[in-house]
């Protein structure tokens, strides 16, 4: 995809869309930028960016747009605009657990609770073993520093 150019209306449009960056930074990767247009963009910071952006550059921005930022609804809408119906899956973001054999998107919701039980079990055991009634000590003393009858009187 072409870069979009730097110029006063697209900066300001940039402004907009992208209020947490430095404009020419956000134009600087048209692809992103395009994903949080097509998501936050105005009709009118839309008519300036389509002077330079084509159906084919918007089709690539979509096949390559980061997940997480293209809600479903703009997904769907842009995605028609350029001649796709019905559209592709929307991608998602996912999170890599190295520390799991299987992947969670295989993996039944009771095996992921499983695994995640197992997990802070072992976690557990790791940690020193602590003495009960040193907890129930630390708990009243703290308990009594905050709440003790005739503190605030």
């Amino acid at each position: 995809m072409r870069a979009i150019p730097v110029t006063p209306q697209t900066v300001q449009a940039a402004r907009r869309i992208i209020w947490f960056e430095e404009p020419e930074k956000a134009l600087a990767d048209p692809v992103r930028f395009m994903a949080y247009a097509m998501t936050y963009a105005r009709h009118e910071d839309m008519r300036v960016i389509r002077q330079y952006v084509s159906d084919d550059e918007i089709r690539q921005a979509l096949d390559a747009a980061p997940p997480g930022i293209i809600d479903s609804r703009s997904w769907a809408y842009w995605n028609l605009k350029v001649g796709r119906f019905p559209p592709p899956p929307l991608r998602k973001r996912t999170f890599d657990d190295s520390r799991t054999a299987a992947s969670t998107s295989e993996m039944s919701l009771q095996e992921r609770r499983r695994t995640a039980a197992d997990a802070w079990r072992n976690l557990r055991e790791q940690e020193p073993p602590r003495d009960r009634e040193d907890m129930r000590r630390c708990a009243v003393q703290d308990w009594l520093a905050k709440y003790r009858p005739g503190k605030n009187e």
